[in-house]
């Protein structure tokens, strides 16, 4: 059987396949209706993909009915060649729909299926998640079921109002609310972090994971003042994520609180008191995902910034060595954080003892290497200011590299 020949004129210009819900912008271009609202909504892009026109922010997308009628003829024609007829698809929601439901959810008989409902109209487009978020009072709404139920989890157990808060919770990480969409949470629901906190310790894996992931993007916005009085229960629960390892994704965004608000405060104390340093050693000792090993690295750096973080590195048995095992292994941005990591320790924590041991893990030939490789000019400086300290001890190992020698000749 020979191949179907498409017409050229049902293809969506993103994507190359056949329209399902072709839609026309005011540049006179149609496109499929998922692959144009991916390109403005999740891509953010402000122009169109063809022409490169700038597109206005409410960029209409005009249903082409005619179009889609003679894509599914077609497809009606051809279905003996194995082509399929798309299913008319459903009208996009629009803000009064969602604000009758709105309405619907904050009646306590009617508020889980609601709830469910938005799920549903959320999971369908891009179109659709953005209209949910703007309408007026929902972001609000469900940032309130989270504050209302995470305060009263220290009471009796109610299933229906922790059911609630799961569901919310689920929302309000689907949507990725915008930047002022966070703010307004924050200056609405002032103990937020600390509803999100208690999800933290007594929720189910799902929604601890959907709370990190807030938490990650509320760690972007808000200002440092409140950053840097954070509660210590707060970071033993974020190290308790990096130490359960559940996912890559929840992984990632408690490394990025860490690194977001150690430098605040006493926030490095607090982490190193809910035991970073040794989780994050052990992490790296199994740890491949450049990403990971990247944002554990900054963590890394950030906590050794303090007495009491450096004294947590060289007291792990493998700290030293898996800090100089990742340069070169993962990418430049990991070695230039373990240099960093290393100096660090060389320049406030170098007790005999430690010195020795970065000779036996070959720390100290990493740095030579450093020097001599290609890693940036503050990274091989990093370098050079180590072996320069150093070098009167670490010169009579008979275990040192030939490198070190020559970059430093005997007198």
């Amino acid at each position: 059987m020979e191949q179907v020949e498409i017409p050229t004129y049902f293809l969506c210009p993103i994507s190359l396949q056949i329209m399902k819900d072709p839609v026309t912008l005011s540049t006179g271009i149609t496109y499929d209706r998922e692959s144009i609202e991916q390109w403005l909504f999740a891509g953010k892009h402000g122009t169109c993909p063809v022409t490169r026109q700038p597109l206005p922010d409410d960029a209409e997308l005009t249903p082409n009915h005619t179009l889609r009628r003679l894509i599914q003829a077609w497809c009606t024609v051809n279905a003996s060649d194995g082509i399929e007829r798309f299913p008319t698809p459903k009208p996009p929601v629009n803000k009064t729909q969602i604000a009758l439901l709105l309405d619907e959810a904050k009646k306590p008989l009617a508020q889980m299926s609601s709830l469910r409902k938005l799920r549903v109209i959320i999971s369908e487009s891009e179109r659709n998640k953005r209209c949910v978020e703007s309408t007026s009072g929902l972001v609000d709404f469900l940032a309130s079921i989270v504050v209302k139920s995470s305060s009263s989890r220290g009471d009796e157990i109610d299933g229906e109002s922790t059911a609630a808060c799961d569901e919310a919770l689920n929302l309000l990480h689907t949507l990725q609310i915008s930047e002022q969409g966070l703010l307004n949470i924050i200056s609405k629901h002032g103990n937020f972090i600390e509803s999100l906190t208690t999800i933290l310790q007594q929720s189910s894996y799902q929604s601890r994971a959907n709370a990190i992931s807030l938490l990650k993007s509320l760690t972007g916005v808000v200002e440092a003042s409140k950053l840097s009085s954070l509660e210590q229960e707060l970071f033993d629960e974020v190290v308790q994520v990096i130490r359960d390892q559940n996912s890559c994704h929840a992984t990632k965004a408690a490394l990025h609180v860490l690194a977001v608000v150690c430098p605040l405060g006493r926030n490095r104390i607090k982490a190193i008191g809910a035991g970073a340093v040794p989780v994050l050693v052990e992490m790296l000792l199994e740890e491949s995902e450049r990403r990971v090993c990247e944002l554990a690295l900054v963590v890394l750096d950030r906590l050794c910034g303090c007495a009491e973080g450096r004294a947590e590195l060289v007291r792990h048995p493998a700290g030293i060595a898996v800090v100089s095992k990742k340069i070169f292994r993962v990418s430049e941005a990991a070695s230039e954080r373990a240099v960093r990591v290393l100096a660090s320790v060389s320049r406030y924590a170098a007790t005999a003892g430690v010195l020795q041991e970065m000779l036996q893990v070959r720390a100290v030939s990493k740095l030579c290497l450093v020097v001599r490789g290609e890693c940036g000019e503050k990274t091989k400086e990093k370098a050079r200011e180590i072996l320069r300290l150093h070098s009167s001890v670490w010169r009579s190992s008979p275990c040192l590299s030939p490198q070190f020698l020559a970059l430093y000749p005997s007198n």
